[in-house]
């Protein structure tokens, strides 16, 4: 399938999800706290999203009908994706979960608003972390800022994968390979996919029009990965903890424009800094 080039009022409109998810997760920020669960952690993020007139795009998303081969996978519950230390992603929210100090957890969000989608993903210390946990975060955010450094018109997909995969390992964590970031416009994933290693140099060239996310996802162990039997849990192999930073970001004949950041006001060469 093509990549869909979107043109700039249909960036103003990914832009306008994209703010409704920033604003989720500032608000979200708050009730982030030891002994909350996270099925109430969804239902915030849910009454807030409907509040401001979008819907939740996770919600009911991705079923996959049982095959000889194939068990099958319910269609996602939850309107937040709510993974906590060792779960690197797609982990769902329960009324069984709660945080507990010095965890981490990533909590992805999805919005549809006005036909377009907006997604993010950012991990939330809970209380005090300790120092390893700390640099694990600081480490994957940093991929994240120096990947969308390299999403520029004349770059290629590679360059971004790339600039990722040399930091984390420069750092003394790997990167997540089996899971990738995407395109994003009316629906949640388009063309193209974005990988979080590779070769400079290689892969799709950037286009002004693009629209995709970048969402590294940065172990303090090994790479491996593990389903868990729900379908949709995704764990280290070897139990260490996982990080994940996202935005979704345009591109233009200017630079990257990140969709999915809030109003703070930053030029991506501040944020790669």
């Amino acid at each position: 399938m093509a990549v869909t080039l979107k043109s700039r009022q249909q960036i103003k409109r990914l832009r306008d999800a994209g703010l409704l998810v920033a604003d989720t997760f500032a608000m979200l920020r708050e009730h982030v706290r030891p002994g909350i669960t996270t099925a109430e952690l969804d239902a915030i993020a849910e009454e807030y999203i409907r509040s401001r007139g979008g819907e939740p795009v996770y919600k009911g998303y991705g079923g996959i009908p049982a095959t000889r081969k194939q068990p099958g996978r319910k269609p996602f519950p939850a309107t937040i994706c709510a993974s906590v230390n060792d779960v690197i992603c797609h982990g769902i929210p329960s009324r069984k979960e709660r945080l507990r100090e010095g965890d981490i957890i990533s909590v992805d969000i999805g919005a549809l608003y006005n036909g377009w989608v907006g997604d993010s993903c950012v991990t939330y210390p809970v209380g005090e972390i300790d120092e390893k946990t700390r640099r694990l975060l600081e480490v994957t955010e940093r991929c994240l800022l120096l990947g969308i450094g390299q999403a520029k018109v004349g770059n290629r997909l590679g360059d971004i994968g790339a600039a990722i995969q040399r930091y984390a390992e420069s750092q003394g964590f790997s990167v997540v390979r089996e899971y990738t970031g995407h395109g994003v416009g009316r629906k949640l994933h388009e063309e193209p996919t974005v990988l979080h290693y590779g070769e400079p140099h290689t892969g799709q060239k950037l286009l002004a029009g693009m629209v995709f996310t970048i969402e590294p996802m940065v172990n303090l162990g090994g790479p491996e990965t593990q389903l868990e039997r729900d379908g949709w849990t995704v764990r280290t192999a070897d139990g260490a903890l996982s990080a994940q930073f996202e935005h979704a970001i345009a591109i233009t004949d200017d630079g990257p424009l990140v969709l999915t950041l809030g109003d703070r006001v930053h030029s991506v060469a501040e944020m790669s800094q």
